[in-house]
């Protein structure tokens, strides 16, 4: 019993969370600011539970499997869910079902803690499927809104196909091997034209999650139609997600397709950095533009993935921890400006150091955070990921990924010159900013800056990834 509670501690804190909200939501008197309260005290320590215990081991027969890398994956996910409360408590507040949204959104991250935790295929699919579904229902919360309809249709539909697409390579694999245990599988699966098509189906799956081009075309108009939260938490946590799972499969896994996984991921990788920067220099809306830009994100994850398991593993793994604060903080001050003044345009930016220098310069240091400019974290993320897959030799490959870097410059420059070189034709107005909401820009702020700075960040997960 021990042993369960502490391997499946993140799991069972995620459900109290839900029974918690569920009670309260049978009784009558507490307010949203209360609940949100409660909430953001209980993910706190959800987040500290998951740092500070990494007990390793395996349950329910390999099924569910914890090591020091699964607990720090879910520690990233804990502290980027927590922030997400903070961020919008605005919005939170004002909203009349609360309880039902948060419910939702804990569902899908306990079905993300079990997909970092699964050990087995079945488990692999299962987990999947309930961190997607809640996030359909929370991509129409706004009930009153065409687009947010549209919005959750587009994410069911694309959900629906990937679901077909994983279940059908997943039979294949078991059909070949007679198993669906990661154990036995890594050492039953062979290179043949059954179990490659097997594979083709299972990373296809994968990359309708993380919008990999060509399986992108759902994710600027989920973006948009969703609630500000929403989208951030389809961009940063679901993404974060989608990413370490995929790396676990192909090193320990599917290793022995290495040959054949390697080249699918180099050209999807460079089609995916390509297409979404072409894309979002075109974007005039700010939910768009950030969608087509972790889509070009992606793409560079996917050239970390190119490396050996080890370098692969860690740079993709600090990758996600700079793009966490970095991608969080940007939607923090689209959020602002979105629930303040219902500017969703680009346009909304322009004079921005005017009317409020704080949220000026949060937006700018995660946009150079994102868009690799030294001293900035993801300037080392970057390098990392590209430094991870020069250990292939395809120096061409490296060369173009650092090509596309320097294309994001100039849509992610533009925020920059609109905030700081241009004036607004509209009088000045200061955005107020809550203290939860500034509270969560300077924790991504210091973020930000502390991952580059500090080297031993880096070492560590290099160390618990080997």
């Amino acid at each position: 019993m021990p042993d369960f509670l502490l391997l499946m501690k993140s799991e069972l804190m995620i459900t109290l969370i839900i029974f918690i909200l569920l009670i309260i939501k049978l009784g009558k008197g507490l307010r949203n600011e209360q609940i949100l309260t409660l909430i953001q005290v209980l993910l706190l320590v959800n987040t500290a539970i998951a740092a500070i215990i990494t007990e390793p081991g395996k349950l329910f027969g390999e099924m569910f499997q914890s090591n020091s890398l699964i607990c720090l994956q879910k520690t990233f996910i804990s502290l980027a869910l927590y922030l997400v409360s903070l961020a919008f408590s605005g919005w939170f507040r004002k909203t009349e079902h609360l309880t039902e949204f948060f419910v939702l959104m804990l569902s899908s991250v306990l079905g993300m803690y079990f997909l970092l935790s699964a050990g087995n295929l079945l488990m692999l699919f299962l987990s999947l499927e309930l961190s997607t579904l809640p996030v359909a229902a929370l991509a129409n919360f706004e009930l009153e809104k065409k687009k947010s309809a549209e919005a959750a249709m587009k994410m069911i539909l694309s959900s629906a196909f990937s679901t077909g697409i994983m279940l059908f390579g997943i039979s294949l694999f078991y059909g070949a091997t007679g198993t669906l245990e990661f154990v036995q599988l890594a050492g039953a699966v062979h290179i043949n034209n059954l179990q490659l098509m097997a594979l083709v189906f299972l990373i296809s799956a994968f990359a309708f999650k993380l919008s990999v081009v060509p399986f992108h075309l759902w994710t600027a108009d989920v973006y948009q139609g969703s609630p500000t939260p929403v989208t951030a938490f389809l961009s940063v946590i679901s993404k974060a997600t989608m990413a370490f799972v995929l790396a676990a499969l192909l090193f320990k896994v599917l290793a022995v397709f290495e040959p054949a996984w390697h080249w699918l991921l180099v050209w999807l990788s460079l089609a995916t950095m390509l297409i979404g920067n072409l894309f979002a220099i075109r974007q005039t809306n700010i939910k768009r533009f950030l969608a087509f830009s972790s889509i070009a994100q992606v793409g560079f994850i996917l050239a970390g993935m190119t490396g050996t398991a080890v370098s692969g593993t860690a740079s993709v793994s600090f990758f996600i921890l700079v793009y966490i604060f970095s991608n969080l903080a940007a939607f923090v001050v689209a959020g602002i400006l979105s629930d303040q003044f219902q500017v969703e345009d680009l346009e909304g930016f322009r004079g921005l150091r005017k009317k409020n220098p704080f949220l000026a310069w949060m937006m700018a240091l995660a946009v150079f955070s994102l868009a690799g400019i030294p001293p900035a974290a993801g300037f080392f993320g970057k390098i990392f990921l590209l430094g991870s897959g020069a250990y292939s030799g395809h120096v061409w490959f490296i060369l173009l990924a650092a090509l596309n870097m320097v294309v994001s410059l100039y849509y992610y420059l533009k925020i920059i010159r609109l905030m700081f070189m241009e004036e607004s034709a509209a009088d000045p107005v200061i955005y107020s900013v809550s203290r939860s909401e500034k509270f969560t820009l300077v924790i991504c702020a210091s973020g930000i800056v502390f991952t580059g700075v500090f080297s031993w960040i880096y070492d560590y997960i290099y160390r618990i990834s080997s």
